[in-house]
């Protein structure tokens, strides 16, 4: 949690001192175009770099007075609240560096003393082809920044996704990276997010353990004695699971299996513990389903 703090902390200093230098810059280009007017006269080519980066500058700092305001108003509003969403933040971040692109693009045009305008007008065809060639893309990209702004979940949070599990660590505009509890990170594309089902395990209780599981149909009759072998694995665990939470469901039975659903709520916020707890719970699945089949061979 530190070095995530002094990240975040150096990160600030970096954008101030980024800030700060723009600002410098812009003063200067400015002044210079009151002091320099000979300068300029003379060399054409040096007054449509220095306009071209003029409209870059401004354009950056508008959008970074706009990005510092937006994250203070949303941060004072939500001081208050134990569940601040960084991906707001990440979001406002997002669009900010878009905009800049395009004042870096705009800028360049000026520089180099082509007509933004005409530019954009010529190359409406070509535009149009690229935003075919590019449309999941660009669709990631939208999906990218809904899901920013959403409050459905945030960074930090655990969710499961479709069939991935696991710890939120950035909302990029390509897709979501997760941590499973064997510390892999999977990259999953936004689209997803708004094709599968989210289960945001952070909104309900963290403490709670589920595990689920298929059988054969023919080792899945003795329901009470699956349900006391699981029991056993809890009783290496006394006060780390909550007394009497564990609960053994069927979900669901197919043509040859059943889905079993094994829950309980440990005493702690512990992701070590679960993990092994968890491996223990399907090492004891297992070892009940070959002891079934052994004993009917």
């Amino acid at each position: 949690m530190t070095n995530e703090s002094d990240i975040l902390k150096r990160r600030a200093v970096r954008d101030r001192l980024f800030f700060a230098l723009k600002v410098v810059l812009w003063v200067l280009i400015a002044y210079s175009f009151a002091a320099e007017v000979d300068l300029y006269r003379n060399y054409p080519r040096v007054e449509q770099m220095a306009y071209g980066a003029n409209t870059f500058l401004t354009g950056s700092i508008l959008v970074s007075i706009g990005r510092f305001i937006f994250i203070a108003l949303y941060r004072r509003q939500n001081k208050k609240n134990n569940r601040v969403r960084g991906n707001y933040i990440l979001g406002i971040s997002q669009i900010a560096t878009l905009l800049n692109a395009v004042f870096v693009v705009l800028g360049l045009m000026l520089a180099f003393g082509i007509n933004p305008k005409e530019f954009l007008t010529s190359i409406t065809i070509v535009a149009m082809a690229i935003a075919l060639l590019f449309r999941e893309y660009i669709t990631n990209m939208i999906s990218g920044l809904l899901i920013m702004f959403s409050d459905q979940f945030t960074i930090g949070d655990t969710v499961r996704i479709g069939e991935h599990q696991g710890k939120i660590m950035d909302i990029t505009l390509a897709n979501i990276m997760v941590k499973n509890d064997d510390d892999d990170v999977v990259l999953i594309p936004n689209n997803t997010a708004f094709t599968v089902n989210i289960i945001n395990q952070s909104l309900q209780n963290s403490k709670k353990l589920t595990i689920d599981f298929e059988l054969p149909l023919a080792h899945a009759h003795h329901h009470k004695a699956l349900e006391q072998e699981l029991a056993s694995v809890l009783e290496q665990y006394v006060g780390d699971v909550v007394q009497g939470s564990s609960q053994l469901k069927v979900v669901g039975v197919g043509k040859d299996f059943v889905h079993y659903k094994f829950q309980l709520t440990t005493t702690k916020k512990d992701t070590g513990l679960r993990r092994k707890l968890r491996n223990d719970l399907y090492l004891k699945v297992i070892a009940y389903d070959s002891a079934q089949a052994a004993a009917r061979s």
